[in-house]
């Protein structure tokens, strides 16, 4: 049996008609951007997050962007984030004109660690950006009273978050504002490059909505310096139509997730921790084996495919090397690192190929 890490044909062949549909009526609408779609869809996914204001933009990266940039976080800004996180988070900071100042995890769940975000502080400091990473949230309360005291902007990198809670209040409503990407492998996924930041400040939806169309309030009429970022009509009718199966597909990806953990969990692994008072979404299930190659290439000889996220932090890629000697603070990031791997994981994965992974990857253990 062959089964990839991924199959996103599976998810439009299971709703091709409804998706079918949607293209068609944007198509035969002739109004691709700014229309009823991206309205709906602004509208909708902003009360799936218990937010009042959702502004959809291009991708996941210039959500960060407009998110961070709203606030007037810029030139000479230090904002502390990860470096556990996929690159764009920090491309959409930067974008900004501002600098990355890194906080090391928590080593169970790969989250910020709330305990080490003060001594990390700059007189720069401007702006948490808090990755909520592989389906699950960081702990929020404590980021939050932090900035609170210390007058700091939260911003939520929600772009692994979709449908998450913390203390049952929804990813995306904990901050001052978040950012989400609707990358096609997300768990609600377009079919291209889509992103929204939600916020419940009404100032700052004022603010983002200019900034991703030229700082344009009104028809040429340029209050802001802005720049390009629209999610189009397409890929928001295509998300209006998944929409209402998000929460059917993240049950089904926890009902895969309760398997493998059940059947894992008596072997030399480490599994995917939920914390206390947080729901995991399980955008990715992510165990951290020793003997890392060994393990993948096994499990790749008997057809089952897997995936590293991430291989290297962001201060050790070359193009951040001015970020290297932040190293010393990062030991808990570098040391998952070179162990962790993620095993596949999406709702159209079939009872057998469930059975098939559970049955590979239990021998892979019992070899290595």
């Amino acid at each position: 049996m062959n089964i990839p890490f991924g199959d996103l044909k599976r998810n439009y062949l299971e709703h091709k008609e409804e998706l079918d549909k949607a293209i068609l009526r944007v198509l035969s609408s002739g109004w691709y951007l700014f229309g009823k779609e991206l309205e709906k869809f602004e509208k909708d996914f902003s009360a799936c997050c218990n937010t009042r204001h959702g502004i959809g933009v291009a991708s996941g990266t210039e959500a960060i962007q407009v998110a961070v940039g709203a606030y007037g976080i810029g030139i000479g800004d230090d904002v502390l984030t990860v470096s556990n996180t996929c690159v764009p988070t920090i491309t959409g900071i930067e974008a900004t004109g501002a600098k990355c100042v890194f906080v090391d995890i928590e080593p169970n769940t790969y989250t910020m660690n709330p305990e080490l975000i003060e001594a990390r502080m700059t007189p720069k400091t401007k702006a948490i950006v808090v990755v909520q990473l592989y389906g699950q949230c960081a702990d929020m309360d404590p980021i939050l009273a932090i900035a609170k005291k210390y007058n700091l902007k939260v911003i939520e990198d929600c772009a692994q978050a979709h449908g998450t809670t913390y203390r049952d209040r929804r990813g995306g409503s904990l901050g001052d504002a978040a950012a989400f990407s609707f990358y096609p492998t997300k768990n609600l996924g377009a079919f291209g490059d889509a992103g929204m930041v939600v916020t419940n400040d009404d100032n700052i939806a004022e603010r983002a909505r200019m900034l991703r169309n030229y700082g344009q309030k009104g028809r040429y009429n340029h209050v802001i310096k802005g720049f390009n970022s629209r999610m189009d009509e397409l890929q928001a009718a295509i998300l209006n139509a998944k929409l209402p199966f998000l929460d059917l597909w993240i049950k089904r990806r926890q009902q895969i997730a309760e398997q493998y953990i059940a059947a894992f969990e008596k072997y030399d692994i480490a599994l995917p921790l939920t914390a206390q008072g947080r729901n995991h979404t399980y955008h990715l299930f992510v165990v951290r084996v020793k003997n890392r190659d060994i393990f993948m290439k096994k499990l790749s000889e008997s057809g089952v495919q897997t995936a590293i996220h991430y291989p290297s932090p962001v201060h050790l890629q070359p193009a951040y090397y001015e970020y290297s000697d932040q190293a010393k603070f990062l030991s808990v990031t570098e040391a998952q690192a070179s162990e962790i791997v993620s095993i596949p994981i999406y709702p159209e994965l079939t009872y057998e190929e469930v059975g098939y992974i559970i049955e590979s990857v239990t021998a892979t253990l019992e070899e290595i």
